[in-house]
């Protein structure tokens, strides 16, 4: 899952299933989400919270993430995606529409949301300490790696910060896609960039609507990466979890 807290919804029903089963052969490609299955940030800019308090303005979690991020996966925003320009200005268009829903006013709100904006960039990241050497022995096999990410226009720029650059062989972001996971146009994306089916392939995340869900609806067979302490959603058919990506090692 990317740009918000790990979750556990149950998979989406919107999109059909295009391939069962899944094959049972180990993959020719396997891609993978970014944040929260690579990758998790080691630093932070102040959360809405902080920003929302320092002006002394009510904040209303609930109404902040319905509006932030609740109506935001499986999104399809072509219309946005035709230049960084075009996509930074959805962006803050966003943020403004949540903090007027959280009842700030219009003389308030443009002060607020850029600070919201800085803030939501104001970030460092760092790869999980197995990562690295996971896909290291993946690419030694001869698995095409691609990272697929519900993330803004410079998804390259993190994985370069991660140190993953080099270890992947191409990235698809949803900000220069158009869609987000788990819209099955963003997997199609990545399937056509590594030259295969779906059933050559493999999906690796830690999100179970965007990333198992998504997999899924785009016939790809999933695997969960569950590193929380907490109890994790049921298993259901065809898809397989792991609590780091040494896992991966015994499935491709």
């Amino acid at each position: 899952m990317d740009r918000h807290a790990p979750g556990s919804r149950p998979a989406p029903s919107g999109y059909p299933l295009l391939v069962q089963p899944f094959q049972a052969a180990k993959p020719a490609v396997v891609l993978l989400d970014f944040y929260g299955t690579l990758a998790r940030a080691v630093s932070r800019g102040p959360l809405a919270a902080e920003l929302f308090a320092r002006r002394g303005l009510s904040f209303d979690e609930p109404t902040w993430d319905h509006h932030r991020w609740d109506a935001l996966d499986g999104l399809d925003h072509h219309e946005f995606s035709e230049s960084r320009e075009d996509y930074e200005a959805w962006e803050v268009d966003r943020l403004r529409r949540a903090a007027e829903a959280c009842g700030v006013e219009l003389d308030q709100a443009e002060e607020l949301v850029a600070e919201l904006y800085a803030a939501s960039k104001e970030f460092t990241v760092s790869a999980y300490e197995e990562v690295a050497p996971v896909l290291q022995e993946l690419r030694r096999r001869g698995l095409v790696l691609g990272v697929c990410s519900n993330w803004d226009w410079d998804l390259d720029r993190v994985l370069d910060e991660a140190g993953l650059t080099s270890r992947v062989d191409f990235a698809v972001t949803s900000a220069r896609a158009g869609v987000r996971k788990p819209h099955p146009l963003i997997f199609r994306r990545a399937l056509d960039l590594a030259g295969v089916g779906p059933a050559e392939a493999m999906f690796v995340g830690d999100s179970w609507e965007a990333d198992v869900g998504g997999a899924r609806s785009a016939g790809i067979a999933p695997v969960h990466v569950w590193r929380e302490p907490s109890e994790p959603p049921p298993l259901v058919d065809g898809v397989r979890r792991i609590p780091d990506l040494r896992g991966l090692l015994d499935l491709a």
